[in-house]
């Protein structure tokens, strides 16, 4: 049997009005009405004085960077220049002098408001006030999908897709997040195992046995994955009025939500370990400000796994540079999937940038659901904006562009899809890269990028955001990407 392909839409590269960005738009419009009031009051010479300033408006235009004109960076930079000059981009606190709020996970920048609460049944969610979510996390694991054999795989695959449909229906699920990180690890946990269930004691295997561990544990980086759901409270409001409201009725629907989607998950070959408790949640988000922790969390705890009080949760210090984030015992650089194959490929396909050698980093897949009427308005949007272009280029005499027909090929399939009673799912890739300084961070880039490339997979360094794309990329929030 021959393993299923995938093949992605290609993005839309498509602006609001002849290509051009809201921004475009908006600065074309004012240098237009401007020019158009000087010659009205002051004639064509007055225009000419003026030359400096169409000329700077035609460059902010027209001259690109990166894929954007300059215009479109300017909300970004203009939003980080803000932050910085109000000492937004830094971060720092002392841990016996934070304020003990019940839950408060004393994270930075717009996930200051996150708290983690635990229902009467024991369920520990984090509850975002203004976002107005509630999300889960779990462990999964799962066999390596490499190893499986094509028929496996293929039930697998159809499988994960069945289940992000069935989530997509429900109606009150506003993001899924798939996380998969590397960790270093302190090898504790192997020395654990091999203490209770080894025999150190044997013939020359016990002795060479125990070499190994106490060299090669620590230097182990085992692979994590968390499943992460996020509980939309208003479109969930019926619900949670009728299991008896609050939070206590939202912890309600949410277990009813968290053992479907956990059954889906092992209908797709994953194991559910469990629902992480308010103290595996500060864990995972500690270790992800700083890794060098994570001995001590494992060594500390009583059952191997990482535990941390929430309060500890967030970095001690912060610092957000253009193209990087430091915090405790790391340095951060976050990219974006700019691009998915544009062929068909193995639903492997990522499996050169996922196991990379010496490469520290954490791969978030966000899923966010959207409505059926919604996606079909969306469509025809597109639709209608894909032929005006094309007529616009006919009665200029241009020629037809191949990737409009692409384009449009790739829109009336998701169309055909919608109306067959298909879910519609927006999906986005981050990816986080981790070194412990900025010489190990720049090489750690150079060689994600290479595997991106041998995936076939565009990656983009987000720049003047890295603050904002961390906590999506890095941490199991299931928050709304940027």
């Amino acid at each position: 049997m021959s393993v299923l392909t995938v093949k992605f839409p290609a993005r839309s590269r498509r602006g609001i009005l002849l290509g051009l960005s809201l921004p475009q738009l908006v600065l074309l419009s004012a240098a237009l009405a401007l020019l158009l009031v000087t010659v009205t009051t002051a004639g064509l010479a007055g225009a000419v004085v003026l030359a400096p300033l169409w000329i700077a408006a035609a460059v902010l235009i027209g001259v690109r960077r990166e894929g954007r004109s300059l215009i479109d960076w300017a909300p970004l930079v203009t939003r980080y220049a803000y932050r910085r000059r109000t000492g937004q981009t830094l971060w720092r606190t002392r841990p016996v002098s934070r304020p003990r709020a019940e839950g408060l996970l004393h994270l930075p920048g717009a996930a200051a408001s996150l708290r983690v609460t635990t229902s009467a049944s024991g369920t520990a969610t984090i509850h975002d006030p203004h976002g107005q979510t509630l999300t889960a996390v779990a462990r999964v694991s799962s066999r390596a999908f490499a190893l499986l054999d094509p028929a496996t795989q293929n039930a697998n695959v159809s499988a994960w897709g069945r289940a992000l449909a069935g989530i997509a229906r429900t109606g009150r699920i506003a993001t899924v997040q798939v996380l998969e990180r590397t960790v270093p690890d302190s090898g504790d946990s192997l020395a654990r195992h091999w203490a209770e269930h080894g025999n150190p004691q044997a013939p020359l295997a016990g002795q060479i046995y125990t070499d190994l561990l106490s060299s090669a544990g620590p230097a182990a980086a085992p692979h994590e994955a968390y499943l992460a759901v996020a509980l939309d409270l208003k479109a969930a409001k019926r619900l949670i009025s009728q299991a008896g409201g609050g939070l206590d009725g939202a912890a309600t629907v949410m277990e009813q939500t968290t053992s479907s989607v956990a059954q889906a998950a092992r209908t797709a070959g994953l194991t559910v370990s469990g629902w992480l408790g308010a103290r595996e949640i500060a864990a995972v988000l500690r270790t992800a400000y700083d890794p060098a922790s994570t001995a001590r969390l494992q060594r500390w705890s009583a059952t191997g796994q990482a535990e941390a009080d929430p309060a500890a949760a967030g970095p001690v210090a912060q610092v957000e540079a253009p193209d990087r984030l430091i915090t405790d015992s790391a340095r951060h650089a976050t990219f974006w999937v700019e691009n998915w194959p544009r062929t068909e490929v193995h639903p492997g396909f990522l499996h050169s940038l996922m196991f990379s050698a010496g490469v520290r980093r954490t791969f978030s897949l966000v899923y966010a659901p959207q409505g059926i009427e919604s996606a079909l308005r969306d469509v025809q949007r597109r639709k209608a904006a894909i032929i005006s272009d094309a007529s616009e280029r006919r009665r200029r005499g241009q020629v037809d562009s191949e990737a409009d027909s692409v384009e449009y090929a790739d829109v009336k399939t998701r169309e055909k899809q919608l109306i067959s009673g298909h879910a519609d799912v927006a999906l986005t890739g981050l990816l986080t890269v981790s070194a412990t300084s900025d010489q190990a961070l720049d090489a750690a880039c150079t060689q994600i990028e290479t595997a991106a490339a041998d995936a076939q997979v565009d990656l983009r360094r987000l720049t003047y955001q890295q603050a904002a794309a961390f906590t999506a990329a890095a941490l199991p929030l299931a928050r709304a990407t940027l």
